[in-house]
């Protein structure tokens, strides 16, 4: 990418930022490359929680001062945790950029953990829990993947469980912090009207605390799971996933994967949509998915309908995958998903938080700021002919996993 510089400090932290100098904003991010995948059954969700914790407050700021300091500016701050990175991030006016390295460093250097503060967060943390419970089409993405990676800790929830985020204290916080929080996976990331000079500058200022170094993660590309999965629900509707594991990252065919995946089943005029939806009128909701880690990925086929449609509704998604496997998909279909996975990359680009973030994106699994150029060329080069490979490659029946959601009198061979 245009005016990106990158510098590794002899501490192992990286500085990556974008100049853009046409707009009067930033977004500024500190990712840490831990997630839910670092963890182990005993401390599941502490990566998420220490997400939450690390805004209730340091030696010198309370987590009102914290929020203040930002929005009095007219900025916001924010965080995510996903199962391979933890992202806490800011957003302002340029003249403000200083202000916002400074509360995030603090953040992140200085935590209280407080003991009445955890366990009010657990509280908070149980109930966002409780509400992935009650949402089947959100609870399915995580059980599906403890089925496929059953042996691997890609299988563990990022918000981890009720009885662990009950247990946590003050010391398994810091523990988890100096084990696999180091100066080799920390990144500073930043795009919009800012200089490279001045982001080294603020890291030197701020960033006192040395993090230590840490291995790197062990594959998951080796891992199987299991087949299949029932889960009781007092709802109405079916819901399912039908799926498996495929390329990652780290496979440079993962974009033509994201194109089998869109024409399949993403967007309205997607095979599995009109097959489903318009032609037979079986689902309301019907997609495929695609989410990737570092060097795996999970793709599926996620749809919700009544127990007397889901039989049709199964055998229809096999005939869908039989014929792309056996027919070469038309070139006027390839050509509309590769303009739509273009167009998502390039609107994207509008948005200084979305540079920001595909930037870390980039260097935690290339370990280098992939080029647009370079990821709509990969899209160009995706034929028929590699679109057939890959469908025979991954869509194949012996590979599938599934797991169903649903009221214990739906539960049945059938299903399998």
């Amino acid at each position: 990418m245009k005016n990106v510089e990158i510098t590794t400090l002899p501490n192992g932290i990286r500085i990556i930022s974008e100049h853009i100098p046409y707009v009067k904003s930033f977004s500024l991010g500190f990712w840490f490359n831990v997630g839910s995948v670092d963890e182990s059954k005993s401390n599941n969700g502490i990566s998420h929680f220490l997400e939450h914790m690390f805004f209730k407050g340091t030696k010198k700021r309370s987590a009102k001062k914290i929020s203040d300091d930002i929005e009095s500016l007219g900025g916001y701050l924010n965080a995510f945790t996903s199962k391979e990175h933890t992202c806490f991030y800011g957003r302002g006016l340029t003249k403000h950029l200083p202000k916002t390295f400074e509360v995030l460093s603090d953040m992140i250097q200085n935590p209280l953990f407080r003991d009445k503060d955890i366990e009010k967060e657990a509280n908070v943390v149980i109930d966002e829990l409780y509400d992935i419970e009650d949402t089947p089409e959100e609870l399915i993405f995580d059980k599906f993947e403890t089925v496929i990676y059953n042996k691997s800790t890609l299988a563990l929830p990022i918000i981890g469980t009720e009885k662990n985020l009950k247990s946590f204290t003050s010391q398994n916080l810091f523990d988890f912090i100096q084990k696999k929080y180091s100066n080799n996976k920390l990144f500073i990331v930043a795009s919009g009207n800012i200089e490279h000079e001045i982001l080294l500058k603020l890291t030197h200022k701020f960033i006192l605390k040395d993090f230590g170094k840490s291995p790197k993660r062990k594959s998951h590309k080796s891992i199987d799971g299991s087949k299949y999965n029932f889960i009781e629900k007092d709802i109405q509707q079916i819901h399912t996933i039908i799926g498996t594991k495929t390329i990652g990252f780290d496979n440079n065919q993962r974009n033509a994967v994201n194109i089998l995946s869109h024409i399949l089943g993403e967007g309205s005029s997607a095979r599995l949509f009109q097959s489903l939806r318009e032609r037979n009128g079986i689902a309301y909701h019907v997609n495929t998915f695609l989410n990737s880690f570092f060097d795996v990925s999970t793709f599926g086929v996620y749809l919700s309908t009544n127990e007397k449609m889901i039989k049709k509704a199964y055998d229809i998604i096999a005939k869908e995958f039989e014929k792309i496997k056996t027919k070469k998909v038309p070139e006027k279909e390839l050509n509309r998903a590769k303009e739509y996975l273009k167009g998502s990359i390039l609107m994207g680009l509008e948005s200084t938080t979305n540079r920001m973030i595909r930037m870390g994106q980039s260097m935690i699994y290339f370990d280098r700021v992939k080029p647009v150029e370079e990821s709509i060329n990969e899209i160009n080069k995706v034929d028929q002919n590699v679109i057939q490979e890959l469908a025979n490659e991954i869509l194949q029946e012996k590979n599938f996993s599934k797991v169903v959601i649903g009221q214990e009198i739906y539960r049945s061979n059938n299903f399998k």
